[in-house]
């Protein structure tokens, strides 16, 4: 087998509604040998993963996978259900899959869920030389592949707090979006709604409470001046003070980095000359700088505070062992690390216990060996600090916390100024103010982990994770989104996208906005290119200033990408018709739809959908995979569907009486005369009505009222600067100059009443299109050009794959055999072809551009007089 392509597709896409890995894969020979030719696949497959007996597929009972295997089979479809566990056997539960074949022999469209992307990819690739070695009866070693798996899982995964947040913020339909690649550096939210975080670090976490906590001596100042109980210490610079504080502090020390966290470098219960410089040596690889303490005995507690209260506590107790009479120290350390809820990192409740220099001093101090046998019930202790990733175990006790003891944590909260803080006590119990007993802070900790509170090892679990969001979004029920408009169809997009935009800045919003040429964030170009794909989708998303998204949405990106976004607010298809068909797949109009319909399928049950019910499969497959709310638009307000839509009390917008009116019930408001809005020429230009009224449907979705719609249309005029290549006229010495993108028929056939009625002498084209058309569409844009214009120059600027030349020459062939009176001439580079045409072009003439660099053509007619008209016989 082969794999030809293999991609996420990050959101709603044309397979599924779910995160989805798409591979295409070539199953080559083994077309010829479904899985019931292969003599006991069936039993080896469940024998190498048990847990695939409970995939139903679609035979909806478990082990019906199964059963479809045993009847017969193709080695794709098993590749989806083997991709699907091998991601369930390293943690994510995942169940969603389905295979298509498609259009070549052989070749297959393998879909499957994942939550991982990293991970769902690797289990793709190893989905396949299992299902290969499978099929020719080899032996498969499950153990080093989930390894592997593992691996991966571990180097992209996050980590437990960054996860606990975030799965809080999925609880409450807030949207996530991981700023950088494989770190805990999060956005939570969209747009001007959105809260940042990294780990346990927030966009509120203070920077001098930051600083301080990084500071152990800092903090003991700012807590022993207030009263809070804290060990006497000192910063040294060399051994020599640490020895002389010592001397002033007595014996027992604890000796720690002045900066540092997770317990790395910190030594306690120090008690002599010898292990004091062992113990300053371990410091000083952490810091320069030494903080020496007295060493306060009792248990380690943690206690977290969240937005200045108490949520929860937990006694850590350093890694350890407990003999049973028989066994050595090191049988007792390998049989803890048997434990299945350790493992490495943060993989698991609990961490592998490591065997290190500082584990050989305490066993030391105690006068035991690794080889030493432990009485029955004792203890020995593997690690002088409690911290979980060093094996260390974790009881909660937070109902346990004296009110004293909790008001003593948050005022240390606010006395160090930090809305996340863990806070390192040294009591002999949380259930007595610490003015009675034995206890002091030795540490605080900005970006404290959550693990010990999320997953104790003893004890009752705490949603910490919660408690951040909810600092974060106070308001309940906030989700933290903000308005998505998401524009697809085949023709219009931009013009609608662009149009939308302006009507939501005339009513004062912020808008970010993303088409074909440009990112603009509030009225402001930040990016130029080709962006109506699920990247400007997540750029416009993150933009911290945006309360309203507007984006175009390409075929090209639902199926290489997904949409970039979960969902949407307003969702519009304008159209569908014949462009790019043989594409990925999608080899019929129907196919077409089906791609297009997934913006209005992800459109939230809340939302509202926008239809042109004057296209048939915009009505037909649109209304039917349509979520929220439908809202038509037609130029017929006699069209019987829209009429029973609006009879029932469904929103429609139409012309009638030349103005665009708005229909609910027995309700018409009237917006605005079809003569008001500039981009329809005065009605000349029909399509542009047809965007005019979804830019409408689209605000009434948005709350803009009517007058802030009438306002928007009004004010939005076809030129370079609001609308730059879509319908621009322009007019120099007596030429007028129709500049615009329209690269296929039915676009051309849509702008083709406005090019009659503006050009009564000669009109002249260029005009290109790119070469991954099929050969059929490339002649007929030929022809259908020949129709238009008395004479045609066409250029050539994107070939896609095809030899230089060859998509102007189908175009050119399209022309000559249209029977049509027309000029054609190839020129293959556009501003040459440009050049041509401003040369050929006579007063009373009309050039219809119909090229890419628009800027380009416009300083061509600004630069240069026309020639004179031919002189009258």
């Amino acid at each position: 087998m082969k794999i030809l392509e293999h991609r996420a597709l990050r959101g709603p896409n044309y397979y599924s509604r779910y995160l989805t890995i798409f591979m295409r894969l070539d199953i080559e020979e083994l077309e010829q040998r479904p899985s019931d030719q292969v003599s006991g696949i069936t039993k080896r497959l469940q024998a190498l993963m048990p847990g695939i007996y409970d995939h139903r597929c679609s035979v909806g009972e478990p082990g019906g996978f199964l059963q479809r295997v045993e009847r017969g089979t193709y080695a794709g479809h098993m590749v989806e259900h083997v991709a699907i566990e091998l991601q369930n056997l390293i943690g994510f539960s995942v169940g969603y899959g389905k295979t298509v074949d498609s259009y070549d022999t052989g070749i297959y469209n393998v879909c499957y869920r994942y939550r991982d992307e990293a991970c769902g990819l690797a289990a793709g690739r190893e989905a396949v030389e299992i299902v290969e070695r499978l099929y020719n009866n080899q032996e498969v070693d499950l153990e080093p592949i989930i390894a592997r798996l593992k691996k991966v899982r571990d180097a992209h995964m996050l980590g437990p707090s960054t996860a606990a947040i975030v799965e809080a913020a999925r609880r409450r339909n807030i949207p996530y979006f991981r700023l950088t690649q494989d770190t805990s550096y999060i956005q939570l939210g969209q747009g001007h709604k959105q809260k940042r975080f990294q780990a346990t670090v927030t966009e509120k976490t203070g920077i001098i409470g930051h600083a301080i906590a990084d500071d152990k001596d800092w903090t003991k100042q700012i807590l022993g001046d207030a009263g809070i109980p804290v060990p006497a210490g000192r910063i040294c610079y060399s051994i020599e003070e640490a020895l002389e504080a010592a001397n002033d502090i007595g014996y027992p020390l604890a000796v720690k980095p002045l900066v540092g966290n997770h317990g790395r470098g910190v030594t306690t219960n120090i008690n002599d000359e010898d292990e004091l410089r062992e113990a300053y040596q371990a410091a000083t690889l952490r810091h320069d700088s030494v903080v020496v303490e007295q060493f306060i005995r009792g248990e380690d507690h943690r206690i977290l505070v969240i937005d200045g209260k108490l949520i929860a506590a937990a006694r850590r107790r350093p890694a350890h062992v407990t003999g049973d009479g028989e066994s050595t120290l090191k049988e007792l350390v390998d049989t803890e690390n048997q434990d299945p809820r350790r493992g490495v990192g943060h993989e698991n409740l609990l961490t592998r216990i490591e065997i290190d220099v500082q584990t050989e001093r305490l066993i030391g101090q105690a006068g035991l060996s690794l080889d030493s046998i432990i009485p029955e019930g004792e203890v020995v202790f593997l690690k002088s600090t409690a911290n979980l990733s060093t094996g260390g175990t974790a009881t909660d006790l937070t109902d346990d916390v004296h009110p004293e003891v909790a008001y003593a944590a948050e005022r240390i909260s606010r006395l160090i100024g930090l809305d996340i803080i863990g806070i390192d006590l040294l009591a002999e119990t949380l259930t007595r103010p610490l003015e009675e007993q034995s206890a002091g802070v030795v540490e605080v900790n900005a970006g404290p982990g959550f693990r010990m509170h999320i997953s104790p090892t003893h004890g009752q679990g705490r949603d910490v994770g919660q408690h951040v969001v909810d600092m974060l979004f106070p308001e309940e029920n906030e989700d933290a989104r903000i308005p998505i408009t998401a524009i697809t169809g085949t023709n219009g997009k931009t013009t609608t996208t662009r149009l939308v935009s302006h009507l939501l800045r005339q009513a004062g919003r912020r808008v970010g906005m993303a088409c074909t040429g440009t990112i603009e964030i509030d009225n402001h170009v930040v990016m130029r290119g080709d962006y109506s794909g699920p990247q400007a989708a997540s750029i416009v998303l993150k933009e911290p200033g945006v309360e309203n998204a507007v984006l175009e949405v390409a075929r090209g990106g639902i199926l290489r990408r997904g949409l970039g976004f979960d969902s949407c607010d307003v969702g519009i298809l304008l159209n569908i018709a014949s462009d790019h068909l043989g594409e990925g797949d999608i080899h019929t109009l129907d196919e077409l739809a089906r791609c297009k319909t997934v913006v209005v399928d992800a459109v939230s049950p809340e939302g509202t959908c926008v239809l042109n019910a004057d296209d048939p499969r915009v009505l037909e497959q649109g209304t039917y995979w349509s979520r929220g709310k439908i809202v038509y638009f037609t130029l017929d307000p006699d069209f019987e569907p829209v009429r029973a839509h609006v009879a029932d009390h469904g929103v429609a917008f139409t012309v009638a009486d030349g103005m665009i009116v708005m229909r609910q019930g027995q309700v018409e408001a009237e917006v605005i005369h079809v003569n008001d809005v500039p981009i329809t020429f005065e009605g000349h230009a029909p399509f542009n009505i047809q965007n005019a009224l979804a830019a409408a449907a689209a605000g009434h979705a948005l709350g803009l009222n009517i007058g802030d719609i009438r306002m928007g249309l009004q004010t939005f005029h076809p030129t370079p600067g609001q609308l730059p290549g879509r319908v621009n006229l322009v007019e120099a010495d007596g030429v007028k100059c129709l500049i615009d993108y329209g690269h296929n028929v039915p676009a051309l056939k849509a702008l083709e009443p406005l090019v009659f009625s503006l050009g009564p002498k000669q009109r002249i084209s260029v005009a290109s299109a790119p070469g991954n058309r099929r050969d059929e569409d490339l002649e007929a844009l030929g022809a259908q050009l020949a129709r238009m214009h008395s004479q045609l120059f066409i250029c050539e600027t994107d070939p896609r794959g095809r030899p230089v030349g060859e998509a102007a020459s189908l175009m050119k062939r399209g022309a000559e055999n249209s029977g049509e009176d027309c000029r054609v001439e190839v020129v293959m580079e556009e501003h040459a072809a440009i050049e041509r045409a401003v040369d050929a072009a006579t007063e009373g003439d009309l050039l219809v551009l119909l090229v890419d660099d628009i800027d380009y053509a416009i300083e061509r007619l600004k630069g240069r007089s026309f020639q004179d008209p031919p002189p009258q016989s």
